[in-house]
């Protein structure tokens, strides 16, 4: 692909693809995107290949991801740390809310991520705007007039630039797990963040009815019992791994498990390590949820995530970033250090080499695009469901509502009544009732 669009005869990124055939008669390709952003499309596509190994969708469409461009085995890829400066590093630029993020820490970051990526030219590139026109340019080399897309997560917005840039290409689209593109930064951050607490609050109720729950037994009160074990880790860190557990990466280990009920156990394990003075349980589940290996090795995930929400997210000004941090504890207690940390705050991405270029709101009322079909879960922690709604409304896509808590679930293949709709959409171009709920 050419690095810049306006000078396609300039230098070029590689896009890392996989294609893993139908089981039967094949329709075509089904592209496929697992979210982060800075997801691998290499991995989901295995993994989700496995989850759906007795599905109608393997067995009617050839399973395509591909690392979009700064991501994974594409390259020019982001990489700004080494694998041992990244053990110590739990949050990058924009995306840390508990840590206070300097002017100087800001110009370091960008300059740094540029030295060790290929150039400014690199950064200025791995926006989402153009990872859309990659994916059309695969498109094409797949063989196909249109296509058919599966996002989840950031995926959803992926899907929804691409949707917005190339409408009538789109064949078939399915958005899980909606990124709402109607909402600002400020607004979105603040309300996944609300969505974190609420996964929390129903962890901790869960917890409560397990016996010996280390939050207590009245889940009104977990809140406050977790943040007086946590908070002394901002100046005491206890060791982990090898390493050591500090409130930044308890924190994050706690979120990182409060996407799926199913890794709510391993929270409230991680919460009763610490109180014996240990932090293996949430270290690894941080660890887990970045993909670091058992050899101490990180993929660039988290570095990716950050250079593209460089190139997508609003900036804000240090004084809108100390009111985002003022707004996410109010409305995430449980994120709360319990020192102010919203002063000389500055955005992650303001020495970025240029300005974001995806623009907000984005992919409303587009004309020529087909019915799509948008999955939403009731409770999801980090996008939720009324921007998943609102998403649907402003594609006038199809709404399938599923009751619970989670996030994203297509790919899995846990739901049989997701899998049914999900299958007689891409085959059939079939779209759920209106008011189609399932069960989680």
């Amino acid at each position: 692909m050419p690095l810049d669009y306006s000078a396609p005869d300039g230098e070029t990124a590689s896009i890392a693809v996989m294609r893993i055939g139908a089981r039967g008669e094949s329709r075509g390709p089904l592209i496929t995107n697992p979210g982060g952003p800075g997801g691998s499309g290499l991995m989901s596509t295995i993994l989700s290949y496995g989850g759906l190994a007795d599905s109608r969708i393997t067995e009617n469409f050839d399973m395509v991801g591909f690392d979009p461009r700064g991501v994974g085995a594409s390259t020019p890829a982001i990489e700004c740390f080494t694998d041992a400066e990244r053990d110590r590093i739990p949050a990058l630029g924009s995306q840390g809310t508990t840590t206070p993020f300097t002017g100087d820490d800001a110009r370091a970051l960008a300059d740094r991520c540029a030295e060790r990526s290929g150039g400014p030219e690199v950064l200025a590139h791995v926006g989402t705007r153009d990872a859309a026109r990659d994916m059309d340019m695969l498109r094409a080399a797949l063989g196909q007039e249109q296509t058919n897309y599966l996002g989840q997560s950031y995926g959803t917005r992926l899907g929804a630039v691409y949707a917005e840039q190339f409408p009538t290409r789109v064949r078939a689209m399915i958005l899980d797990g909606a990124v709402d593109s109607a909402a600002g930064t400020f607004e979105r951050r603040v309300g996944a963040y609300a969505g974190f607490q609420e996964a929390f609050d129903s962890m901790a109720a869960f917890c409560a009815t397990e016996g010996d729950c280390p939050l207590g037994d009245d889940p009104s009160r977990a809140t406050e019992v977790f943040s007086d074990l946590v908070q002394p880790l901002r100046d005491n860190p206890i060791p982990a791994l090898g390493a050591e557990l500090t409130f930044d990466s308890a924190v994050g280990g706690v979120i990182a498990g409060l996407y799926s009920p199913t890794a709510w156990p391993r929270i409230i394990a991680g919460v009763d390590e610490v109180r014996a003075g240990r932090g293996d349980e949430l270290l690894q589940l941080s660890y887990d949820f970045s993909l670091r290996d058992p050899s101490g090795a990180w993929t660039n995930q988290n570095e990716a995530n950050y250079a593209i929400n460089c190139m997508d997210e609003e900036r804000l000004t240090p004084s809108e970033s100390g009111d985002l941090r003022a707004a996410t504890f109010r409305d995430a207690p449980f994120m709360d250090p319990g020192v102010d940390v919203t002063r000389d705050v500055h955005d992650g991405c303001e020495s970025w080499p240029v300005q974001p270029t995806l623009g907000y709101p984005y992919a409303q009322d587009i004309e020529g695009l087909p019915e799509t079909l948008v999955v939403a879960f009731t409770a999801d922690p980090t996008t939720p469901y009324e921007g998943g709604r609102t998403f649907a409304e402003n594609l006038g896509a199809s709404l399938l509502t599923v009751r619970g808590s989670g996030h994203t679930v297509v790919m899995a293949g846990t739901n049989p009544c997701v899998d049914e709709m999900a299958a007689d959409y891409l085959i059939d171009l079939t779209t759920p009732p209106p008011g189609a709920t399932c069960e989680s």
